[in-house]
């Protein structure tokens, strides 16, 4: 059963003097008795933003503030407002200017906690192997309406209009993209789904394929028809083997009922769509090294430009997109553009799927609007810390991804906000880490793993990989020196600079933000010679690097 509200507790430390935690137990105590501990959700609230009632409840998704709060309320509160829906009028907190985390949430007012599922909105709902499911609820309903009563210039216009941004990490605009796939010269055109997800702790898109399958297929046929090609592949990390059955199995159905192949819905489009298995290696998540591995070669990054709108598959022409951002072309096409845009903000509109690890009490796979906060996320979603445990950063997207401090979790989660204060939003994994986490040890780790997976083709990335490991792990034993620092800034200056493909580029993120935001723990190895959450082992040896 998912949770369909949230009760929020103020627990500033005046609001835990007049009894907070006891109004947590008796609405816990409350739910149960009607029956609701698993649709409604309890957490406290640490960051109040207003201190004239303490304690004071929020209940999303109304955000409807009561305050103060006695025990002897919560009983009518749970009753009537969330066993029957009707919000109890005369003990709601009086309208004030509101600040911070309470302003914010109220701003967001109708869209907590309950997720907003479009990409994912089939995904535990239907029989992933049933077409009967799918076209039950709503599969393919967007392509036949694409194909009998929408152009595929007035296809590509309702995408760019959408404000759709792609969902891999670099947020380029979809409508944008397949214009000019749609505008290139040269036959035949092609249809690539990237689905080679090997950012580490990331599963979202693996989740997509094997909850929904024919939502990545429809949404492939879409963009084929708005770009004029007739031909897709799917290229699908190894490991997939469920998925890939999956997809086998979807593509059969599809064509064996006329919602792929020849002649689709009675029109003249054609539409195949064919899948490739990857060997395991990262860099074939880069799109040119993808498209290198998918005719056969030495998954390697080509160099840019052309890029792959002109110059893609077999040299043609090519829209290549992720899982997850094909996935959400059907309801676009289905509902509209200015309903997508109610979802998310002005800038990055829709929603967001992520997967959430780490030292939270939920880890899983959720779909929220763009712009929520990793406050939001951890306290709503990942049900708050672990008992004892405090946030100290996140890291968004996986190795690529930035590393978050804890200063910066009321920032919203979008493309602008996060490129104004200097981290990037990733993919969407999301490793939530708490005071016991060493910042140098993690970068050392993030760093090594680049240093594995580097196709070894450009010097900067092959070389720059291991120097910066090298340097990390010294830090890490307790020999590292001050200008250390100063290499490793230049290192990852140089990879960001000239490295040919994005793998080497990503190196310098982690690196970057640790000595942007916790330089001081960093010089406590160096300076010392400790690790302030004794993680690193200060033996005064250099970790051999091998390679």
């Amino acid at each position: 059963m998912r949770v369909r509200s949230t009760v929020l507790v103020s627990g500033d430390q005046a609001s835990l003097k007049l009894g907070a935690r006891d109004l947590v137990n008796r609405f816990q105590q409350e739910l149960r008795a009607f029956g609701l501990q698993d649709e409604v959700f309890v957490s406290m609230l640490e960051e109040v933003g207003r201190h004239d009632i303490p304690p004071f409840v929020v209940v999303y998704p109304e955000a409807v503030v009561y305050g103060p709060v006695k025990a002897e309320q919560v009983h009518r509160l749970v009753e009537e407002h969330l066993y029957k829906g009707r919000p109890v009028v005369e003990w709601q907190a009086p309208a004030k200017e509101l600040t911070g985390r309470i302003a914010w949430l109220t701003l967001r007012r109708g869209t907590m906690p309950a997720e907003q599922r479009i990409v994912l909105e089939r995904v535990g709902h239907i029989d992933p192997e049933s077409l009967d499911d799918c076209l039950l609820n709503g599969g393919y309903e967007a392509l036949g309406k694409v194909l009998t009563q929408m152009s595929p210039i007035e296809v590509l216009a309702v995408i760019d209009q959408s404000g759709l941004r792609g969902r891999g990490g670099a947020g380029f605009p979809t409508g944008r993209k397949l214009q000019f796939v749609a505008r290139a010269p040269g036959n035949p055109k092609y249809v690539v789904c990237n689905a080679d997800e090997s950012e580490p702790g990331t599963f979202k898109d693996r989740l997509i394929l094997e909850g929904d399958p024919h939502s990545v297929l429809e949404a492939m046929a879409i963009a084929g028809y708005a770009v004029g090609a007739n031909e897709g592949y799917i290229y699908i990390r190894g490991e997939y083997r469920l998925a890939y059955a999956r997809l086998e199995k979807a593509i059969r159905q599809a064509e064996e009922t006329g919602l792929l192949g020849e002649g689709i819905f009675g029109t003249k489009f054609n539409f195949r769509v064919h899948i490739h298995a990857g060997a395991g290696a990262y860099i074939c998540g880069e799109e040119t090294a993808l498209l290198e591995s998918l005719e056969g070669r030495r998954g390697e990054p080509r160099s840019r430009p052309p890029y792959p709108v002109t110059y893609g598959l077999w040299g043609k022409p090519t829209a290549l997109h992720n899982v997850e951002t094909l996935v959400n072309l059907p309801p676009i096409l289905r509902n509209g553009s200015a309903w997508y845009r109610t979802f998310g903000t002005a800038s990055s509109p829709g929603t967001k799927v992520y997967t959430i690890l780490g030292n939270v009490n939920a880890t899983g796979l959720i779909e929220v609007p763009m712009g929520i906060t990793l406050r939001e996320v951890i306290a709503i979603y990942g049900k708050g810390m672990r008992p004892g445990e405090t946030l100290k950063l996140a890291q968004t997207g996986g190795s690529s991804g930035s590393i978050i401090p804890a200063s910066l979790q009321d920032t919203p989660m979008d493309y602008e906000s996060f490129a104004n204060a200097g981290v990037a939003l990733g993919s969407g994994a999301l490793l939530i880490c708490d005071q016991d986490t060493c910042v140098v040890d993690l970068a050392r780790v993030l760093v090594n793993f680049f240093r594995h997976e580097s196709c070894g083709k450009c010097t900067p990335c092959r070389v720059g990989t291991g120097h910066a490991y090298r340097l990390l792990s010294q830090i890490a034993e307790g020999t590292g020196k001050l200008s250390d620092l100063d290499q490793l800034l230049s290192l990852a200056q140089g990879m960001e600079q000239i490295s040919n493909c994005g793998l080497g580029q990503t190196v310098a993120t982690p690196i970057r933000d640790v000595l942007r935001h916790f330089r001081a723990e960093v010089e406590a190895h160096i300076k010392l010679k400790v690790c302030p959450a004794g993680i690193c082992s200060m033996s005064g040896r250099l970790a051999v690097a091998h390679g």
